[in-house]
């Protein structure tokens, strides 16, 4: 079963599901199994924490270049891939989550010029929480 698993994974994956759903257990491919269930969990994972690094990464620039035309767009997009990071986030992964560490990535993609201008001073260390950085944004109209 091993030659499928890494010769065409699709249909490794669908017969595996078939045998897991029949149990027969004679069938299942145990250890590729048990591998792609971790996997999957850390891709969901890497998911939410590349969702986070791009919502800091287009705060990051909008506050270091504040008066760029694209300012609303870096903060309709922060606002989006928050979004994305809420739908996708389980509530385990809240204790894996390195803030610190996703907010030094985001500062590491950070340009050095928008429209040949350097960037005003952001924070070294992430102003935010977590749970702020998951938060609902507020209602239009609501303060």
């Amino acid at each position: 079963m091993s030659d499928l698993y890494e010769d065409d994974i699709l249909l490794w994956s669908e017969q595996q599901a078939e045998a897991l759903r029949r149990r027969a257990a004679n069938e299942v491919d145990w250890e590729n199994v048990a591998e792609e269930i971790e996997t999957m969990g850390r891709s969901e994972r890497n998911a939410v924490e590349s969702h986070l690094v791009l919502a800091l990464l287009h705060d990051l620039k909008a506050e270091a270049w504040p008066l760029s035309r694209d300012v609303p767009h870096w903060r309709a997009e922060a606002l989006g891939h928050r979004a994305d990071a809420r739908r996708h986030l389980s509530p385990s992964m809240r204790q894996r989550i390195d803030i610190a560490k996703l907010y030094r990535e985001a500062l590491h993609r950070m340009p050095a010029k928008v429209d040949d201008t350097a960037p005003l001073p952001v924070p070294q260390a992430c102003p935010l929480t977590l749970e702020e950085l998951l938060a609902e944004p507020p209602e239009a109209g609501q303060p």
